[in-house]
């Protein structure tokens, strides 16, 4: 398969504050990546997630360049932990306010840590990372998964986490 890529020529309509306010009329959910990182168990929310394939299992992430999980998490085992509706303190933890909760439980019953009380779970092995702008693509490849018996997910939407609210 050849993939041609062609970069939008620079404009003055083009508008990168209008272009992200545009891609948040499309609600996602809100996970958070977590790792082992020197011995410390770290973490960062993420909104970017999809499943990639049933065979073999994969799922991705993608992670801006510049942040620390971009650099620290590539090649290790990470999961995948997307948020309940009542959780929007430990997403906030993890996009960076540490004081929005005091502690984090965590399982560490697999082959990499995950929060203990997420509404669900994807424990995964590095599969490939593929370079997209400011962007890396983390493609995992799914050794665990679980789920949460009830409960909604938390949403992003327009800036901002709301309930999803369709249990």
């Amino acid at each position: 398969m050849t993939m041609i890529a062609n970069p939008p020529v620079a404009s003055a309509e083009f508008d990168p504050r209008d272009f992200r306010r545009t891609l948040g009329r499309f609600a996602t959910g809100v996970t958070v990546v977590t790792y082992e990182h020197e011995g410390e168990y770290l973490g960062a929310t993420v909104n970017s997630f999809t499943s990639v394939s049933m065979d073999p299992p994969l799922v991705l992430v993608s992670l801006a360049t510049t942040s620390r999980a971009a650099e620290r998490m590539v090649g290790k085992p990470f999961s995948i932990n997307v948020l309940g509706h009542d959780q929007h303190d430990i997403a906030m933890r993890f996009a960076g306010r540490p004081e929005a909760i005091d502690e984090v439980r965590w399982n560490e019953d697999h082959i990499a840590p995950r929060l203990a009380e997420s509404h669900a779970a994807f424990v995964c092995e590095p599969w490939a990372v593929h370079e997209a702008g400011d962007h890396i693509l983390v493609v995992g490849r799914v050794h665990h998964y679980e789920a949460a018996e009830d409960g909604d997910a938390l949403a992003f939407y327009k800036g901002q986490f709301l309930p999803l609210g369709i249990a």
